[in-house]
């Protein structure tokens, strides 16, 4: 890899990346819509709105592989999740394709198969129960990356990252919860195995996991980290509405939820 492309890289996560992954490719593209610090060596900067396909086949132009964080991360109006994961994400893999760029990694959610309720262990082959607008938008990327990767070449590697954050701050957490090292692990492991298409969590190895990422590990992902360490401090910070408590997909589930909680399979 001579020059991978992070997008959103002003956030929270493409800033970890951003300090991780210096010096480790000989160029990072950093992108974002929002302003960002000026480039250092070895990197470059540049100033993308995804949903405008031009910025976005300039942006592409060069590009070894790109981690795609950007667009809207959280639950939001239709409106916002259409332009930003819908339009922007199909922007993004057209000018890949037309870039010829070799891998693309994305980060889905866990909330593409929030509606699993949480007495059952999924894993990679889970079918999406998307819990919400972003949640489902997140479904429909990972079809995306799925057809591009079989359709036109472009390797891809979807990451459905559970809660990543400093520290783990409620129960759920307790096994949702990745650290910032082990998403760079995981983010490395996406840069340098060789694959076709591959789903796999976001997470580290918690010693209350839902999820089996037996398939993450196939490829290389080594998790150091487990939440337990801080099951004390949180493990009575429940959710307030029963539907939340009960699926995966905690807190996304109950916002405009009007069906029966009962019927959720």
């Amino acid at each position: 890899m001579n020059r991978v492309l992070i997008t959103g890289a002003a956030g929270a996560l493409g800033t970890v990346l951003r300090q991780k992954l210096a010096g480790a490719y000989p160029i990072l593209r950093l992108s974002d819509a929002a302003e960002m610090e000026p480039a250092r060596k070895g990197e470059e900067v540049v100033r993308c709105e995804l949903s405008d396909a031009g910025q976005v086949d300039a942006m592409c132009r060069g590009v070894d592989a790109i981690v795609h964080l950007g667009g809207q991360s959280v639950e939001a109006p239709w409106p916002r999740i259409m332009q930003s994961n819908i339009v922007g994400l199909v922007n993004l893999y057209e000018g890949a394709r037309k870039a010829g760029v070799k891998k693309i990694l994305f980060a889905t959610s866990n909330h593409a198969v929030g509606f699993y309720r949480r007495t059952r262990t999924i894993d990679h082959t889970a079918n999406a129960r998307p819990d919400s607008r972003y949640g489902l938008s997140k479904a429909f990327g990972e079809d995306v990356s799925f057809y591009y990767a079989y359709k036109h070449g472009i390797a891809g590697f979807c990451m459905r990252i559970g809660s990543c954050f400093p520290k783990p701050i409620n129960a759920r957490m307790l096994w949702t919860w990745h650290s910032y090292p082990d998403f760079v692990r995981l983010v490395r492991v996406g840069l340098e195995a060789a694959y076709t298409y591959e789903i796999v969590y976001g997470v580290s190895r918690n010693t209350r996991m839902l999820w089996d990422n037996s398939n993450a590990y196939r490829l290389g992902y080594d998790p150091r980290d487990d939440a337990e360490i801080y099951a004390k401090e949180i493990e009575h910070q429940v959710f307030d509405n029963p539907a939340d408590n009960l699926c995966h997909g905690g807190n996304f589930i109950s916002p405009d939820f009007t069906g029966d909680v009962s019927k959720i399979p």
